[in-house]
């Protein structure tokens, strides 16, 4: 399993950079690694507004349904 990702970056820095107007990540951890099918921060759209989560790190592949 290969990582390519790393979170360096605070969570004001993220939210700040993307516009986040909901944030439900508390405490975000520093994440050196960011590995398929674990944790990690994600912005997504919720209506009009962004949020900031905790969900799963996933590749183009997974998607796909390819392994």
């Amino acid at each position: 399993m290969c990582n390519l990702y790393s979170v360096t970056t605070n969570q004001e820095a993220i939210r700040a950079l993307f516009r986040v107007m909901n944030r439900y990540v508390a405490n975000l951890p520093a994440m050196p690694v960011v590995f398929p099918d674990y944790p990690a921060p994600v912005v997504r759209n919720a209506g009009a507004e962004r949020e900031l989560v905790l969900g799963h790190a996933a590749t183009a592949a997974d998607r796909l349904g390819r392994q």
